[in-house]
């Protein structure tokens, strides 16, 4: 039996074509609207069009909500709402002994149990005897709701996350009106579609109020989550980087153009930002890689700011661009959402094995300035910082997300915008000095004048070819490249300068300290806090500017007796650290694809720190 929490997780899983990532999409805005907190986990199948009932084919949708700070997706479900027995055995290991299973009995024929490669029926031999299980003829139920619209078995049977929905709803005491009010939108003009969608809705819903199953059935009250006093919205990762994106051109005065091609998981980006030419940003569907980088320097060239966008293999074909960008000192915004690799390697699943790509991976000394976000809303706040480095000291800057944050959404207080500072850039005015040089740099950002074509007073020539320093002209002489290097390399390492410092995320500031970055911020935050509740010296330190890092950071570490560095990849972070801190860290290491658990980041903790000395914040 369920028992009653001020959180729970559900994971909702099916065939990548019952609507699963609609059905846990709904659930989140009820949630929402209902006043808690929440993170999710859209866990989509590699494959476009798994053959029906494989285990290749599980579509799954995680949610943790409820009336206390969620950070996390949730490390094990409380409730698995299974459409066939593929969704079943993929998604038993991620489940706790006494976890509620709620299952489309119709799904399981022997045909059915064929396509998922099992030789006997789960609901019979004894795999399910340590959870709690509810059998529910879904599919039949769903098809007597719908039937008086005619629509025929095949799209009556489409109805059926929406019966689930409603179950769920009920079962956690959320409203139907969000979904109502989809439904209504979205098949508005397809009144049969929209009427047995909305009777599914609420055939699912009625279900749980009159259906007599005992203990495991029955409603859940979510207390309210303590948040602060703000408007707020759910946000995905790729959302809140196109946001953040039309915010930067606005305080920039300068319009985007964004040049990109489809790749997973980087594709929603360009999705968010297609038709937004009224917020100054232009978009360009590439027909390769290096089009599609090579289109936004040369938009940078011209005055407005390039960024292009893709995932680790697009990044590889980009190198060679991103070099020029350097050579050339033009501002460019490289967007890399991450996935498992390497290759293809798992498109859809997560991981941030680009680190040394990010910071290392191009020919010659070519450094470049790594920004990463750490959560959905946060990639808002990221992509302005971003954009702000890359025209202050008109330099190429790689942003790494992930696919985790990318298609996960959580809450979002909409910002005051009028707290975000001006973005200045080095575009001449009529005021300019005529006689000055394109080249002649800035001495704190090493940043040169960002003339564009057609401009008389500023006539000058680049390429890929190594410059004279002072003139731009072509130039091999030898002394000259040494200087350009030198000037390359203090050009990022200015970056520093303009940074705050780094400063403690949360917990004690002695034992051990975590150092993470990216997408392992909610789940490192979380076993932070509940390590320091349990009595151990561990604080939290997450990192948002990777090259160059923070100027006090070695300080900052100094004050800890051990380095803990947690990291979906087998040690990137941890790299960096020894190459720029020359500090001994701790490594924990995972590459499953998914993100990390709270219980594994607490082991690792246990292990290291020392009990509680100082607490702060």
């Amino acid at each position: 039996m369920l028992p009653e929490k001020s959180s729970y997780v559900i994971r909702f899983a099916g065939d990548s074509g019952d609507g699963i990532q609609l059905q846990g999409a709904q659930f989140t805005m009820a949630s929402a609207l209902a006043g808690h907190d929440l993170a999710t986990l859209p866990d989509f199948p590699a494959e476009i069009r798994a053959p029906a009932g494989t285990r290749y084919g599980v579509s799954a949708f995680q949610i943790q909500f409820g009336g206390e700070r969620i950070t996390t997706p949730g490390d094990a479900p409380d409730v698995l709402i299974a459409f066939n027995p593929a969704a079943l055995v993929v998604n038993l290991s991620h489940l706790a002994p006494g976890a509620l299973i709620v299952v489309d009995a119709h799904a399981f024929s022997e045909q059915r149990l064929k396509r998922a490669d099992l030789a006997s029926n789960p609901l019979e031999d004894g795999t399910l005897k340590n959870f709690d299980v509810l059998q529910i003829d879904i599919s039949n139920l769903t098809h007597q709701a719908v039937d008086e619209f005619g629509l025929g078995a095949k799209d009556s049977l489409r109805c059926k996350n929406f019966w689930a929905l409603g179950l769920i709803l009920w079962m956690f005491d959320q409203k139907r009106d969000a979904a109502m009010n989809w439904i209504e939108g979205k098949f508005g003009r397809m009144e049969a579609v929209k009427n047995a969608n909305l009777a599914a809705l609420n055939a699912g819903h009625a279900f749980g109020e009159t259906a007599e199953l005992g203990p495991s059935l029955r409603q859940h009250a979510t207390p309210e989550a303590p948040l602060e006093s703000a408007e707020y919205r759910t946000v995905t990762g790729a959302e809140a980087i196109a946001l953040g994106l039309v915010a930067a051109g606005e305080l920039a005065d300068t319009e985007l153009m964004f040049c990109s091609y489809p790749i997973t998981p980087a594709s929603s980006v360009l999705h968010h930002l297609t038709g937004l030419e009224e917020a100054g940003v232009a978009t360009f569907q590439a027909e390769d890689e290096i089009a599609a980088v090579c289109a936004a320097i040369g938009a940078s060239y011209a005055g407005k700011l390039g960024v292009t966008s893709s995932s680790g293999p697009g990044i590889a074909l980009k190198t060679e661009a991103i070099g020029l960008a350097v050579a050339t000192e033009l501002p460019l915004v490289v967007l890399n959402s991450q996935r498992a690799g390497p290759s293809t390697g798992m498109p859809t699943k997560t991981e941030q094995s680009d680190l040394y790509q990010a910071v290392y991976g191009r020919n010659a000394d070519t450094p470049i300035p790594v920004v990463s976000a750490s959560t959905p809303a946060d990639c808002f706040d990221a992509a302005i910082e971003a954009v702000r480095i890359a025209l202050r000291h008109m330099t190429p800057v790689m942003l790494l997300t992930d696919g985790y944050i990318g298609n996960a959404s959580e809450l979002w207080p909409l910002p005051d915008f009028d707290r975000y500072e001006p973005i200045t850039t080095h575009k001449p005015d009529p005021s300019t000095d005529a006689h000055g040089f394109v080249f002649s740099r800035d001495p704190a950002t090493q940043a040169r004048v960002w003339a564009t074509p057609g401009d008389p007073r500023f006539v000058h020539r680049v390429g890929g070819i190594e410059k004279d320093i002072h003139t731009g002209n072509i130039s091999y002489d030898a002394q000259n490249h040494q200087e350009m290097t030198d000037m390359r390399e203090a050009k990022v390492a200015s970056v520093a300068n303009f940074i705050p410092d780094q400063t403690l995320t949360t917990g004690t500031s002695t034992g051990l300290a975590v150092v993470a970055w990216g997408s392992t911020f909610g789940t490192v935050y979380q076993a932070v806090r509940e390590c320091v509740e349990e009595g151990l010296a561990v604080g939290h330190v997450h990192l948002r500017h990777i090259n160059p890092l923070p100027l006090n950071l070695a300080r900052l570490l100094d004050q800890f007796d051990t380095v803990l560095v947690p990291e979906l990849n087998s040690g990137q972070l941890a790299t960096v650290l020894r190459d720029k801190l020359l500090v001994h860290v701790e490594q924990l290491n995972q590459v499953t694809g998914q993100p990390l658990a709270v219980h594994d980041v607490k082991q690792a903790i246990e292990r290291l720190a020392p009990k509680r000395i100082q607490q702060v914040g």
